[in-house]
C-alpha cells in the first residue's frame, strides 16, 4: 500500500493547554456508542484518539458503553428501551443507527452521517441545528458529480453506468439528480438499481447484472457500507469497475473511491464531544462538512479487471492499494 499524503483534520488538537486537559480529570464522562457497523469497528479507534488528544483518558475520566446491531437497524430499534435506560452523558451514533435515536431521546446526540440531516429531520439547518443533534455530514452534491467524472477518466468508452442507490437514504434524490446531470453532460446513461432495505440489496445487485452497464457507482450510505465485502465480491464475479464514496469500500475490493476520510472525520468529531461534555448545546453547534477529500485507487482490483489506470489519475491518487 502506498500513501502519498496524510489527510489531517485534527488541526491543532495536540497543542491543547495542560490546564484545559486537567479540567477533564475530575469527572467520569460516560459515552454511549450506538452503531450498526460490524466489529471490529473501523471508526471508534479514531474517535478514541480524538478524545485522548483532548485530555480524556479511559478509566480515569472517560468510559464507553458500546452497543452494536451489525447491519440490522430493526434489531437496534428493539434495543431502544435498554439503550435509553443506559445512563450516559452523550450518545454518539452513525448511519442507520441515527434513525433509531431520532425520536427516542432528548439527550445530546453526536452523529456522523452520509446523508442530509435536514432531510432526515434531526436538525433544522446545517448552520444552526436547533435540536439535540449535531455532528458531521459527508453529503456533497459536488462530490457526487466528481465521482462520475473520475469514472469517465478511468473508462473513457463507458456509455452505461449502473447506480446502486438506497432510496431511504436522506438526501438520496438530490444526490441522484446531481449524478444524472454529470452523466448526461458526458453522454452516459444511468441504469438505476434502487433498494429500500438490506433485504432488497440482492435484488438491486441482480438489476445491475442485467443492466448492460460497463461500471457501477455506489452512493455512500450505512447499508452499502456494512455490506461492502458482499458488494465487492459481486463486482469481482461480474468483472465490473466501480466507484465509491469512502476508502473502506476500496479496502474491501472496490476499484476507486473519492470522498472524505471517515477515520479523520470521527477523530475530528471528538472536538464536538468535548464541547458538549463541557455544557454547550448541540442546537448551537453547526453541522460540519469535510473540506478535504481523498482519491483512493485499488490497483490490485484494476489489474484483476485488466484495466490500465491512466498515469495522470494515479499521480493524483492520495492512496494506491496494491
Amino acid at each position: 500500500m502506498m500513501r502519498r499524503k496524510f489527510i489531517g483534520l485534527l488541526g491543532g488538537t495536540m497543542a491543547w493547554p495542560l490546564a484545559a486537559r486537567a479540567q477533564q480529570a475530575g469527572k467520569m464522562h460516560v459515552l454511549l456508542w450506538v452503531s450498526t457497523e460490524a466489529q471490529p469497528d473501523p471508526f471508534i479507534d479514531s474517535f478514541r484518539e480524538g478524545m485522548k488528544a483532548r485530555g480524556y483518558v479511559e478509566g480515569r475520566n472517560l468510559a464507553f458503553i458500546l452497543r452494536y446491531a451489525p447491519a440490522n437497524p430493526a434489531a437496534l430499534q428493539a434495543m431502544l428501551p435498554d439503550l435509553l435506560a443506559t445512563p450516559a452523558d452523550l450518545i454518539v451514533s452513525s448511519g442507520p443507527a441515527i434513525l433509531a435515536m431520532k425520536a427516542a431521546t432528548t439527550r445530546p446526540v453526536l452523529f456522523a452521517i452520509s446523508g442530509d440531516p435536514v432531510a432526515l429531520g434531526i436538525v433544522e439547518s446545517l448552520p444552526r441545528p436547533g435540536r439535540n443533534f449535531t455532528g458531521s455530514t459527508f453529503m456533497s452534491l459536488a462530490l457526487a458529480q466528481k465521482r462520475v467524472h473520475l469514472l469517465q477518466e478511468l473508462l473513457p468508452q463507458m456509455r452505461t453506468l449502473a447506480v446502486l442507490t438506497n432510496t431511504n437514504h436522506p438526501g438520496e434524490q438530490s444526490e441522484h439528480n446531481a449524478t444524472k446531470v454529470a452523466a448526461e453532460a458526458l453522454g452516459i446513461r444511468l441504469a438505476n438499481a434502487p433498494f429500500a432495505s438490506p433485504a432488497e440489496l440482492d435484488g438491486a445487485l441482480e438489476r445491475v447484472r442485467t443492466s448492460g452497464a460497463q461500471a457501477m457507482l455506489v452512493y455512500p450510505d450505512g447499508v452499502t457500507m456494512v455490506n461492502r465485502v458482499k458488494i465487492a465480491d459481486f463486482l469481482k464475479v461480474h468483472r465490473l469497475p466501480s466507484m465509491f464514496g469512502w476508502r473502506e469500500y476500496c479496502a474491501a475490493g472496490g476499484l476507486a473511491s473519492y470522498g472524505a476520510s471517515q477515520r479523520a472525520t470521527y477523530a475530528r468529531l471528538a472536538n464536538y464531544a468535548d464541547r458538549l461534555l463541557r455544557g454547550e448545546s448541540p442546537g448551537d453547534l453547526p453541522v460540519e462538512q469535510p473540506t478535504t477529500f481523498e482519491l483512493i485507487i485499488n490497483l490490485k482490483t484494476a489489474k484483476s479487471l485488466g484495466l490500465d489506470v491512466p498515469a495522470p489519475l494515479l499521480a493524483r491518487a492520495d492512496e494506491i492499494i496494491e
